[in-house]
C-alpha cells in the first residue's frame, strides 16, 4: 500500500466577526463595493494622508533624503496552482508590482502562511520554492515569516499574506493623483491573461486553451523607464478589477478624464474568445504581469522605446490621453466611432483571482 502524502495537521477555533453586515464573496476587491467598504470601515478608523493618498504603496517619509514605498497583499487565487504561476509566484510578483508603482526599488519581503489542516506538504514545498525562484528573479529577499494553521474546511488549503518595502528614488513622485490633461498613457501589453488562465484552471471554460498567466515581477521594467525619463507621472498595474477599474481610480483621484481608444487595447485572440463566450469584457479581466504608464507626451517615444526594449514590454503601446474634463470619468472611442463611459466594475466577475 503506497503511504498516505504527509499533510499540515492541527486545529483552530474560530472567531466569528461581529457586524451587522455582511461581506459578499466576489465583492472584496477590485470594484465600487470593495471602495465603498474601504471608505466606510477603514478609512473612517485609519486616515491619513499616506494611506487617503490610494496607490498601491503607501510613500512614507523617513528623512529629507529618504522615502520607502510600503504595501502589503493577501493571495487567496484557486487553485493554487495555474498555467503559467501559482500562488506563491503571485504572492512575490504582486508584493513586487505594488512597491514599484511608486518607482521604488523593491528590496525586502515578508511572508504569512495561513495553512489549511490536510494540506500536503509537498504542495507546500513546490509553491515555496516557486516563492524563492521568483524573489530571486525579482532581486528581493523574504526576510520574515509567520505560519498558522486552520481547521480542514476553515483555509481552502493555503492563503498567503504578504508586506513589501522599496527605496523611492530622491527626487522621483509618482502616484495616481499626478496625472495630468495632455499627459498621454500607456499599456505595457495584452490585458485578460491571468484571470483567464485561472478560470482555465478551474476547468471553467468548456474547452481547452493554452493562455497562461502574465504573473512577473515587473520593478526591472519600471527601472528601464525611469532611466528614460522623470517625467512619469502615474505608474499602475490593473489586478483585480482589470484595466478599466484601475483607470477609474487614477482618474478619481487626479480629479481628471481619461479617454482610452478600443482599437488601440491589446488582448490576445484566445482571450477575447474566452471572453465573448462567458460575456466577460476583457478591460475587468485581472491581469498580474502588465502595467499602464501615464506620461508627459514629450518623453512617451523615449519610455515605449525603454519598455519595447524589456521582455515585460514588448508589446507596450499607447493607449490614450488625460483630459482635463469631465473629471473622475474613464471615456473610451469604440470600434464603431462613438464614445462610451467606461465604469468600475461592480463587485468582481472572477473571484478568487489574485
Amino acid at each position: 500500500m503506497d503511504e498516505a502524502p504527509q499533510s499540515i495537521q492541527g486545529l483552530v477555533c474560530p472567531v466569528p466577526l461581529p457586524h451587522k453586515d455582511q461581506i459578499v464573496m466576489g465583492h472584496g476587491s477590485g470594484g465600487t463595493m470593495s471602495h465603498d467598504l474601504i471608505q466606510r470601515v477603514f478609512l473612517s478608523t485609519f486616515d491619513n494622508s499616506i494611506l487617503s493618498a490610494g496607490n498601491d504603496a503607501g510613500s512614507c517619509l523617513i528623512n529629507a533624503h529618504t522615502r520607502l514605498a510600503i504595501s502589503t497583499d493577501s493571495h487567496v487565487v484557486s487553485p493554487l496552482i495555474f498555467p503559467g504561476g501559482d500562488i506563491g509566484r503571485l504572492a512575490v510578483c504582486g508584493t513586487v508590482n505594488d512597491v514599484s508603482m511608486l518607482g521604488a526599488q523593491p528590496l525586502f519581503i515578508s511572508a504569512g502562511f495561513i495553512l489549511e489542516e490536510g494540506l500536503e506538504v509537498t504542495i507546500l514545498e513546490t509553491i515555496v520554492a516557486s516563492m524563492g525562484q521568483a524573489a530571486r528573479e525579482a532581486g528581493v529577499q523574504i526576510v520574515a515569516g509567520d505560519t498558522k494553521v486552520v481547521q480542514k474546511g476553515k483555509g481552502d488549503g493555503l492563503y498567503i499574506n504578504t508586506c513589501g518595502i522599496g527605496l523611492i528614488r530622491e527626487g522621483l513622485t509618482i502616484g495616481g493623483e499626478h496625472s495630468q490633461a495632455g499627459d498621454l498613457v500607456i499599456l505595457s501589453g495584452p490585458v485578460g491573461d491571468h484571470g483567464i488562465a485561472v478560470l482555465a484552471a478551474r476547468g471553467e471554460l468548456g474547452f481547452e486553451t493554452d493562455i497562461t498567466s502574465d504573473v512577473a515581477p515587473l520593478n526591472s521594467l519600471v527601472q528601464s523607464m525611469l532611466d528614460a525619463s522623470q517625467r512619469i507621472h502615474v505608474l499602475r498595474d490593473p489586478t483585480r478589477g482589470g484595466l478599466a477599474t484601475s483607470l477609474n481610480e487614477i482618474a478619481r483621484q487626479s480629479r481628471a478624464s481619461i479617454v482610452i481608444d478600443e482599437r488601440s487595447i491589446p488582448v490576445r485572440k484566445a482571450v477575447s474568445a474566452a471572453c465573448e463566450i462567458l460575456g466577460f469584457d476583457p478591460l475587468y479581466v485581472a491581469n498580474e504581469g502588465k502595467l499602464i504608464v501615464i506620461a508627459h507626451p514629450d518623453d512617451v517615444q523615449k519610455i515605449l522605446g525603454a519598455m519595447r526594449s524589456h521582455p515585460l514590454g514588448t508589446d507596450a503601446v499607447v493607449i490614450g490621453q488625460v483630459e482635463g474634463s469631465p473629471a473622475g470619468r474613464v471615456l473610451m472611442k469604440t470600434r464603431i466611432g462613438s464614445t462610451r463611459v467606461v465604469d468600475m466594475l461592480s463587485g468582481e466577475m472572477l473571484p478568487r483571482i489574485c
